[in-house]
């Protein structure tokens, strides 16, 4: 008598040990150190009902399906949105999240699920690498992983996202540096090359978890991840804005959304801005006014915070806002500053996002401790990637524009921007008047019968050279324009602009990075 249960029963069998509630025991571990298991953030970061798994019933040689469900990896197409995403979320209870010959399968056909559809990639991280277990055989592991050959191909056609959920050392860490975006949880993330106990066998540090690669490491100190939140669903609210705000593609259009009604936030725009340069504001406050209410989403807001990157919308359009933040070493371009805007311009570009430049720079930081920093090579990194952007681009001097600060925030000519504008008591010149009269005209203050005075005097005769006017009168501004009317003139510069520009290049293979 055949007592093998029919096929149908078999696979939905198969199904249901997947599912949370067949794992009671599994999931109760997961909740002392989490908040969700995989398939809950699966479920909360996708459009209801709209994902559909792929490789779920994986089972290999050396074990059950009930032992490693999905071996560990869950993995398929979904929507974010109402478009279409590819998912992939590590499942901490198998293995520790730990990817197997089977699970690291599955991670490289979802980048090249992603690759072929042209939808996003969003990997909710939360395990180890290679899984020791399966890696410990040359016979196998001597293959190498084509992983990351794919992930280099992947970059800049579609958006890749990750959030970790827990810990995400060795190649969890790398998926996050390919990343576009990438998001950790504040007291539950952290990720690095090597975890605490690796890092002691191999180096004697100890170190605790969390200062080793916790959020306060990795998203305010080093900058690797640009997001720290406070709770899970808090981090898959940011990922579903993040993705909100960018095209599905390269070749994609921009997402545009409906206008909002106009309203009176640009009639106190020259308030926000005073006209002395020593003293300090919020320019987040400036581009909240400027860009559509509660649009805006602030890359690394709490990395370089001398920098201010944001994606938000103008009239409905997606831009991409790089400020100077005078309320942060006077809005100095620092190394941590250049890196993190270079990136920026990298992902805008990518995805056809244009630029927006609010500039009040007094100039890169210079001395001993800056050029520790490599920021010749930092800076040099900022203006590579401007250079070679074709997105539309537009810059406006707030306040001041000084020396290659000014340049590399793409005032005036410098790169060719679609539109060159200042405020009427912007400063444009090639270093700060007061440092000037202390270098160019030393001698002549020395000698003068009271210096001081002098001094006054030589900066005085310098203002009076340096304003947005004189800056009109020889093109390198397009036009003056008054606070209240910068948002209407953007908005107006992007219509007419065309999306893309035409690549100008030599006939040359690539270009070569800085760093």
């Amino acid at each position: 008598m055949n007592t093998h249960p029919p096929a149908g029963q078999e696979v939905a069998d198969a199904r249901a040990a997947l599912e949370d509630g067949a794992r009671p025991l599994a999931v109760e571990r997961q909740m002392k150190r989490a908040e969700m298991t995989a398939r809950q953030r699966i479920a909360m970061l996708c459009d209801p009902a709209s994902f559909r798994e792929i490789g779920g019933l994986v089972r290999d040689d050396d074990g059950t399906r009930e032992e490693r469900p999905a071996d560990g990896v869950v993995m398929g197409c979904a929507r974010i949105g109402d478009r279409p995403a590819v998912v992939l979320a590590q499942d901490f209870t198998v293995h520790g999240g730990s990817s197997g010959k089977l699970g690291s399968a599955k991670i490289r056909r979802a980048i090249q699920q992603a690759m072929r559809d042209g939808a996003p990639l969003v990997m909710l991280l939360d395990g180890g690498g290679h899984r020791i277990q399966d890696g410990q055989d040359s016979r196998h592991f001597a293959n190498g992983s084509p992983t990351f050959h794919d992930f280099a191909r992947l970059s800049g056609w579609v958006p890749v996202v990750s959030v970790m959920m827990g810990a995400g050392f060795a190649g969890p860490t790398n998926y996050a540096g390919m990343s576009d975006f990438v998001v950790m949880v504040r007291g539950q993330s952290c990720m690095g090359l090597a975890g605490p106990a690796l890092v002691k066998a191999g180096t004697g540090e100890e170190i605790d978890i969390q200062s080793l690669g916790g959020a306060g490491a990795q998203v305010d100190t080093h900058g690797l991840a640009h997001l720290g939140v406070d709770s899970e669903a808090e981090a898959l609210g940011a990922v579903r804005k993040y993705l909100d705000l960018l095209p599905s593609n390269a070749r994609a259009p921009l997402p545009c959304s409906t206008p909002p009604p106009e309203d009176d936030r640009q009639a106190q725009m020259a308030k926000l801005v005073p006209a002395d340069t020593r003293k300090a504001y919020d320019v987040r406050k400036v581009i909240a006014r400027l860009v559509d209410p509660d649009s805006q989403l602030e890359i690394k807001p709490t990395f370089a915070k001398n920098a201010v990157t944001a994606l938000a919308r103008l009239d409905g359009r997606p831009v991409g806002i790089i400020a100077n933040q005078p309320m942060q070493l006077g809005g100095m371009l620092t190394s941590p500053a250049c890196e993190k805007i270079a990136h920026f311009v990298a992902v805008c570009d990518a995805f056809g996002v244009p630029l927006v430049y609010l500039i009040d720079v007094p100039g890169f930081s210079i001395g001993s401790s800056a050029e520790k920093s490599l920021l010749g090579r930092r800076s040099a990194r900022m203006v590579y990637e401007l250079g070679h952007a074709t997105v539309p681009r537009i810059s406006i001097v707030l306040r001041k524009g000084y020396g290659l600060g000014y340049i590399a925030m793409c005032g005036g000519r410098s790169f060719d921007a679609d539109a060159s504008l200042a405020w009427p008591t912007s400063e444009i010149c090639a270093m700060s008047l007061e440092g000037a009269a202390n270098v160019a005209y030393r001698k002549d203050i020395d000698r003068a019968p009271a210096p001081d005075e002098r001094r006054k005097e030589i900066i005085a005769e310098m203002r009076a050279r340096v304003s947005a006017l004189r800056g009109a009168e020889g093109l390198g501004v397009d036009d003056i324009i008054e606070p209240e009317d910068t948002r209407n003139r953007l908005i107006e510069i992007l219509e007419r602009a065309p999306a893309r520009r035409e690549n100008a290049m030599p006939p040359k293979y690539r270009s070569i990075s800085p760093i």
